[in-house]
């Protein structure tokens, strides 16, 4: 009996030992900064450290979110982003942002972020925001916000913005990766390159073929 409880006792150490060694396997950098070279040929995870003695100052900025994004579009919006491509510097850090420009009623339509949560805070004007859970329930949470106003969008749910104003709105995301991703879901499920199968498609969203072809000319 004795030695079955000190077999058990064991066994939960080592799995103890087990998680705190997986937990310790964080993305964090293992050194003040890993400026990212975007012209090494090596392939990793995300992109490989420049020279440190290479590193300057530039390679942590960027200018230019004080200039309005043009918006005159189909969906009445622009996206800015600050990411790994822009700063190098983010290489590693786990973080970037994105300014948003929205024309009246102008929308940011739906769409995911395959690599991150996103938290939004308006900075002018007043955007209905929501996200929908994922299957089953689908549930829709939606508000509208004010300048000020902070929201979040769990990572990879589908989410969107609309600009309930009769003015321009302009709003400022951060983002828990250096690299994001977008995956905007008309974009990817009607312009994919080669097309979805029609008859696929039309399965799908339960409507009539010739809907699909004239969704899949839009894009």
């Amino acid at each position: 009996m004795y030695l079955a409880m000190a077999s058990h006792f064991l066994l939960l150490g080592i799995l103890a030992i087990t998680c705190s060694l997986v937990l310790a396997s964080d993305h964090s950098p293992l050194q003040d900064f890993c400026v990212a070279d975007p012209n090494s040929p090596v392939l990793v995870n995300g992109f490989v450290c420049k020279d440190s003695k290479l590193v300057q100052a530039n390679d942590f900025f960027f200018s230019g979110l004080h200039l309005p994004g043009n918006t005159s579009n189909a969906v009445g919006s622009r996206v800015t982003p600050v990411t790994v491509a822009q700063i190098p510097g983010l290489n590693t850090l786990g973080i970037s942002i994105a300014c948003v420009d929205y024309a009246p009623w102008g929308i940011n339509p739906p769409h995911t972020h395959p690599h991150a949560s996103e938290i939004l805070t308006v900075l002018q004007g007043s955007l209905e925001v929501g996200f929908v859970t994922s299957n089953p329930e689908n549930w829709l949470i939606i508000k509208v916000l004010q300048k000020g106003d902070v929201f979040v969008f769990p990572e990879g749910l589908v989410h969107f913005q609309r600009n309930v104003g009769y003015g321009n709105a302009v709003a400022i995301a951060a983002l828990s990766s250096q690299n994001p991703g977008v995956i905007t879901i008309a974009n990817a499920v009607f312009g994919s390159k080669p097309d979805i199968s029609t008859d696929l498609l039309t399965k799908a969203f339960q409507v009539d073929k010739n809907i699909i072809y004239q969704m899949q000319s839009r894009f």
